[in-house]
């Protein structure tokens, strides 16, 4: 049993899963704890900001992470020679993974959201060197340059979730992102044989999870919380989308304030 604390405090230190070259949690607390002991982030936010990143990339397009509901989105845009992403409701460049497959190449987008733009803002800010997004669409090449750029290093994958009640509420683990992470992890790691065990616990869970679901991976996706919330609004195709396994080489890397295809 976890001896008690004082004042009910957690350290920080014993959730950095330490000894595994393959690491796996949820949110801005996982990316502080695990951030700094680790060569390589990728930043797993299936539903909708990571394959949103994924296929504008794959149409040529740059996107720049902005943090969520803030005044200054509109300057920033404009300062960089960027569009502003809005409402798919509008009719306007937005998270929609479906519209920015067939985005114009060149175009530049500034693509606020409230998970996976958020922590790609925040790994930057604190010094993350290698900072990836990762989603179903992609996970075997951000696997590859992944291990490639951590040079022997750790990885840590973070599942962005999503929230329960509003944007500040607290966080919901969210099973898409899950089977996300899940799918990186079984590209990072396919035999899961190494001893000791290449994936921290945390990370074998999430790479299990993906291996279970793999053979129906479309219908566990859309019957999730988060697909029911799109299909609401009549953004099926958005989940067929992002649904997609392994279906792109693009690798989706923060350089400077960019996410570029590597």
């Amino acid at each position: 049993m976890v001896a008690e604390l004082q004042h009910g405090a957690r350290a920080a230190e014993w959730c950095t899963q330490e000894g595994h070259a393959y690491r796996f949690d949820w949110g801005m607390e996982a990316l502080g704890a695990l951030g700094p002991h680790v060569a390589v982030v990728v930043i797993v936010d299936v539903l909708r900001f990571s394959t949103a990143v994924c296929c504008a990339l794959e149409s040529g397009a740059t996107v720049l992470p902005y943090r969520w509901n803030d005044d200054g989105a509109a300057a920033y845009a404009a300062a960089h020679g960027a569009v502003l992403a809005g409402r798919r409701e509008d009719s306007e460049l937005s998270l929609s993974p479906t519209d920015l497959l067939t985005v114009d190449a060149g175009t530049r987008i500034v693509l606020p959201s409230p998970n996976g733009s958020a922590l790609a803002v925040a790994a930057r800010d604190h010094g993350v060197e290698h900072v990836l997004v990762g989603c179903l669409r992609n996970a075997h090449a951000t696997a590859l340059a992944a291990r490639r750029l951590a040079a022997g290093g750790a990885i840590a994958v973070i599942a962005a979730g999503e929230r329960w009640g509003t944007i500040d509420g607290p966080l919901r683990a969210a099973v898409e992102d899950m089977l996300g992470a899940g799918a990186v992890l079984a590209a990072l790691d396919p035999a899961a044989a190494a001893s000791p065990p290449s994936c921290s616990p945390e990370a074998a869970a999430a790479r299990a999870a993906l291996i279970g679901a793999r053979p129906r991976l479309y219908d566990t996706l859309v019957a999730c919380a988060s697909a029911r919330e799109l299909l609401a609004r009549g953004w099926e195709d958005d989940v067929a989308t992002s649904a997609a396994l392994d279906v792109s080489t693009v690798v989706c890397r923060l350089v400077a304030d960019e996410f570029r295809a590597d």
